[in-house]
């Protein structure tokens, strides 16, 4: 049995960016997990686009 786990989880969130305004996307958070309960640390945090490009979430802030 492996202790940590790699685990991948898409969430809607409401984004905001100054070309597009409010946005609506779908945020996959790549995280480390021990015992695939408790987590760790998020690894990675990325949108995808309605044209299907990947972009890194720090390019949206969440607030204006």
């Amino acid at each position: 049995m492996k202790l940590i786990k790699i685990k991948r989880e898409t969430r809607l969130e409401k984004r905001f960016s100054k070309k597009m305004g409010k946005l609506h996307t779908n945020v996959t958070y790549i995280k480390k997990m021990f015992l695939n309960i408790i987590p760790l640390e998020t690894v990675h945090k990325y949108r995808e686009t309605y044209y299907g490009e990947v972009k890194d979430c720090k390019d949206c802030v969440l607030a204006r």
